[in-house]
Parts: C-alpha cells; sequence; structure tokens
C-alpha cells in the first residue's frame, strides 16, 4: 500500500533519521531502503547531518538516496552540514530535489486525507535546566545563548503556524536535543552541546504530537519533554538502521504506553 492510499489506517507513518554523514562515496549507500518507504511511511523526516562537511557536492549524494523515494521528504539541517560554509547551497540541492528544508519554517502535508504538520529549526547548544549557559557576560557567550534562543523562537512560531492550521499531527523536527533524556550514553561533559531545553520549552508552548532529532551518536532513542511531548532520537548510530518508523494516530493522541513501539527500518 502506497503512502497515498493509506487511508485504510487512522494513522500517519513517520520514517525518520538523522547523521547519515554521506559523502562523495557513499552513492547508492540508502537507496535501497529509501526506495521502500512508500511502502511503509506516509513521509521522510532528515533530522540534520545529512553530509559529512557539509559540501554541495555531499548534498547532491543526499539528493540522488532520497529522490524519487515516493513519498514527501521533510529536512533540517545539522552542524555537520554548515562546517563549509556553504549551507545555503545545501539547501538548495535538497531543494531541487523536492525536499523541504527547513529552518523555522512548517510545512504542511496532505497525508490520507488529513493534513500533517512539520515544524523544523536546527536548534543549538546550551544545556538543560539546572546546568545550562546563560545570555550574559561577554559578547561571545551572548551570541552563544542568543543562537539558540532566536532558533526555539522559530521553533515556536513554526509550531504556532500548525496549530492554527487544523493538523491532524503536529511533529517538531530540530538536529539538537530538546531534552537530555535521549542524551543517556553521553558523557555528561558534552551535554551542554547536544542541545538546549529552550528547544522543549518551545515544543510544549505551541504544543506537537512528537519531536524528533538527532546529533547524539551515542544517546537514547526515547525521551519526554516536561509537558509530555514524546522526543525521539533517530540518529543512525542510535536506532541502527536506514530509518525509524513511528505510527501517529491521526487524532493528536499518542498510544498509550505499553503499545508496540517504533518499526525499525531496512538495514542500511
Amino acid at each position: 500500500m502506497s503512502a497515498a492510499t493509506s487511508t485504510a489506517h487512522d494513522v500517519v507513518r513517520v520514517a525518520a533519521v538523522g547523521d547519515i554523514h554521506l559523502s562523495e562515496d557513499c552513492e547508492g549507500l540508502l537507496r535501497p531502503a529509501f526506495s521502500r518507504l512508500k511502502d511503509c511511511a506516509d513521509l521522510l523526516l532528515l533530522a540534520g547531518d545529512l553530509t559529512r562537511h557539509g559540501t554541495a557536492e555531499e548534498a547532491a549524494v543526499v539528493a540522488g538516496e532520497v529522490k524519487d523515494s515516493g513519498v514527501p521528504v521533510v529536512a533540517v539541517l545539522g552542524n555537520h552540514d554548515y562546517h563549509s560554509g556553504q549551507e545555503s547551497e545545501v539547501t538548495r540541492v535538497l531543494q531541487d530535489a523536492g525536499v523541504s528544508v527547513l529552518e523555522g519554517e512548517a510545512v504542511v502535508l496532505p497525508v490520507a486525507g488529513r493534513k500533517v504538520g512539520i515544524a523544523g529549526a536546527k536548534g543549538f547548544c546550551g544545556g538543560f535546566v539546572g546546568r545550562s549557559a546563560g545570555e550574559f557576560g561577554e559578547p561571545e557567550m551572548k551570541a552563544f545563548v542568543r543562537t539558540t534562543r532566536l532558533s526555539a523562537e522559530r521553533l515556536t512560531a513554526a509550531l504556532g503556524d500548525l496549530a492554527v492550521g487544523d493538523c491532524a499531527v503536529r511533529i517538531a523536527l530540530t538536529h539538537f536535543s530538546p531534552v537530555p533524556d535521549t542524551l543517556a550514553g553521553e558523557p555528561l561533559e558534552i551535554y551542554p552541546f547536544l542541545g538546549s531545553y529552550l528547544l522543549a520549552e518551545a515544543i510544549d508552548s505551541a504544543g506537537a504530537d512528537l519531536a524528533v532529532h538527532g546529533h547524539a551518536h551515542l544517546g537514547t532513542e526515547h525521551g519526554m519533554t516536561a509537558g509530555g511531548v514524546r522526543v525521539r532520537n533517530v540518529a543512525q548510530p542510535v536506532i541502527r538502521q536506514a530509518f525509524a518508523l513511528y505510527q501517529l494516530p491521526v487524532d493528536g493522541h499518542h498510544a498509550p504506553d505499553g503499545a508496540p513501539g517504533p518499526t525499525a527500518g531496512p538495514p542500511a
């Protein structure tokens, strides 16, 4: 059954992966798995760090992997995608392949006769409640924290746009983590560089049915915001698959605890 004909199920099937880190020698690595997406998913979310060094040439490899996958593809960039200062070119190459690349923006997709909204922002560092950096002191520190604050504000605005758009499902897509839960397994010393509580505050204040991120390669898949929004770390080294698959009821309510967990995608 294709994504376009999934009306028999009152769920949205979300495939998601981040941190695939493709370089020019990775052509064809994920295409076999992504070519089967239309049989099991309604959309694909890419949670940043899609390239290894952030070049347009590497972005072209990513574009080739997801092009003609048969489902809409929505992405945010990650820190690796910014490394070479070619983030605009990386974005353009992905957009030319039909990928919606979000940074403080939202996109609404028609899925099984319903509206599914995705709000995306890369996010940034800063840490979590009780152990976080403040926008105080030197200009460098103020600029560091301001970057996260502004990203969180853009995410709030994008989710807010979806709230008034009659979406059956709303998803927050970031690269950096909004919660410390999904960082378990990473060294505590680097938690402040893996995410920020400001992203979780944005998600809780505007509302979402699921939050998806990457970045934490040694982290844990499952987490939750203080407001009860489920968070999933889909960094490929964590999920160990080409993608993870989550099913979200279209009424906006999560399946109860104890329901079957996400279905793993085909191995990379």
